[in-house]
């Protein structure tokens, strides 16, 4: 079997859609990067998200920052 750690398989990455824990408020690690992002891009920042919801909103973000 291989190890998952070494040899994730292909559905390691979830959309955050999927995430059982998606609903629950972002993480304050997400929060802290949101509002970075969000001071870089000249967007408004919302505490209020999901953790699905600011993980989506983090890679538009920097995407948009050229990160």
């Amino acid at each position: 079997m291989e190890n998952p750690k070494t040899e994730p398989t292909g559905n390691a990455v979830k959309d955050p859609e999927d995430w059982v824990t998606g609903d629950e408020p972002m993480t304050g690690a997400q929060g802290s990067y949101l509002k970075t992002l969000c001071e870089e891009t000249g967007e408004e920042f919302n505490g209020d998200l999901t953790k699905a919801e600011a993980s989506e909103r983090i890679e538009a973000l920097k995407e948009k920052a050229g990160h």
